[in-house]
């Protein structure tokens, strides 16, 4: 990191009165010290239970309180950089893993390795912890995730004489065998919403043993071996030697792919865990669906993980109290709360326990909490190039890929090859 935040690192960890120095200050003769919380959610129920843990914390707190101040999705990264630059950051900021490296980077996010509880390290998965950890400093509380899960018409299934997979996980070659068994007519096994496939093959790689990424920063490089192909190579075998994947849905996003889903059209879909409370509430009353088991490659269930975070702008006067404050907003009972309006994953393995022992197997809830044990650090977080390169390398070559445009050599190869041209 640049050596402005090691210098203020350096500073929050000796004494109150050099904290003060640093920029600092008391609630003092002034009243309460004010922290700008700046928060992105946009769902009412997020919204909500957010102002319920803030309200909570204020009542709790009154010698600290917490303002927020919502932002929303759109923009932010810009709107940050700008924030930055200008010194009007917030004080406790809410972005995710995958776009607050380069802040962090650019000194311009606290050191939390010190401030972060004991209690809350233990309670971080460690790929989850992994991934808000740069250059060996925690740079965020990782909040909410999402994972890659299959939802089920269980009618076509059994229709289909497929027994519904049970189980603590269920193999790729099984998702393929009941695409095929399902394939019938104007059925398709499978619905895909591959518009923007770069996310997806990242983050199930793992399971595969990719990685994609070796090395960090600048210095990061790209590697497509077996592992990294297997899962394009699946899904390309399923949609033209099978015939099992419902083609238009290569080209939709995952919202687009869901409405064959409801119509009929296809007997399971692939979404992000989250679309469980869509299809709860959007679903026709009579599709009678399910999700189905966490999806295993040879190396097992593992997701690259990119959760929802929390840091600190290591500008801030007050440092000590913003960790404080996302200390409180991590607890149990908080990130369950949150985790549930969102319909997410909580970051934390008490509060998984405690939403799938209030939830049980209600809308998939048991199925997708059981695979947030599963999540391990993703490597594309840490390399300075991967956002420019998923953009105008990686994506564009999949699609071209999955429209039959290339072939696996010339994927690899346009992989490589643009990385090499962007990092040169």
């Amino acid at each position: 990191m640049k050596s402005r935040g090691v210098f203020i690192a350096a500073c929050l960890t000796t004494s109150t009165l050099l904290l003060a120095a640093c920029g600092s200050a008391d609630a003092g003769d002034d009243g309460p010290v004010t922290l700008k919380f700046q928060a992105l959610s946009d769902q009412p129920a997020a919204i909500a239970a957010t102002e319920s843990i803030v309200e909570d914390w204020n009542t709790a707190n009154p010698d600290v309180q917490v303002e927020i101040v919502p932002a929303g999705w759109d923009g932010v990264y810009d709107k940050l950089i700008t924030q930055f630059n200008g010194g009007a950051a917030p004080d406790v900021i809410h972005y995710e893993a995958a776009s607050i490296v380069s802040f962090a980077r650019d000194g311009y996010l606290a050191d939390l390795t010190d401030l972060m509880s004991e209690e809350r390290r233990a309670d971080i998965p460690e790929g989850i912890l992994d991934s808000v950890t740069v250059d060996d400093q925690v740079i965020a509380y990782p909040t909410e995730l999402q994972s890659y899960v299959v939802f089920a018409n269980r009618t076509l299934l059994e229709d289909a004489g497929v027994e519904i997979p049970t189980g603590d996980t269920m193999t790729w070659d099984e998702l393929r065998e009941i695409a095929q068994a399902t394939t019938e007519g104007d059925v398709y096994g499978l619905g895909w919403g591959l518009s923007s496939p770069t996310a997806a093959f990242m983050s199930l790689a793992p399971g595969f043993g990719g990685s994609y990424i070796t090395g960090t920063g600048e210095d990061a490089d790209v590697t497509v071996g077996e592992g990294e192909m297997a899962l394009p190579e699946l899904v390309h075998a399923m949609a033209y030697d099978d015939e099992s994947i419902l083609p238009v849905t290569l080209t939709q996003s995952g919202s687009e792919a869901i409405a064959s889903f409801y119509a009929g059209q296809t007997a399971m879909t692939v979404q992000g865990s989250y679309q469980a409370a869509n299809i709860a509430k959007d679903a026709p009353k009579d599709l009678d669906w399910v999700a189905l088991p966490p999806l295993a490659g040879p190396e097992g269930p593992q997701q690259a993980a990119n959760p929802q975070t929390l840091s600190v702008n290591i500008d801030s006067e007050h440092v000590e109290e913003s960790a404080e404050f996302i200390e409180f907003f991590t607890q149990t009972e908080h990130l369950a709360a949150l985790n549930e309006a969102d319909a997410l994953i909580p970051a934390t393995t008490s509060a998984q326990e405690a939403l799938t022992e209030k939830l049980g197997d209600e809308n998939g809830w048991s199925t997708i909490l059981a695979s947030g044990q599963n999540f391990t650090a993703a490597p594309y977080l840490f390399a300075d190039s991967y956002a420019q390169w998923k953009d105008t390398v990686a994506t564009p070559a999949y699609q071209r890929y999955l429209a039959q445009e290339t072939d696996e050599t010339e994927l690899a190869d346009q992989l490589t090859s643009g990385w090499d041209e962007i990092t040169q």
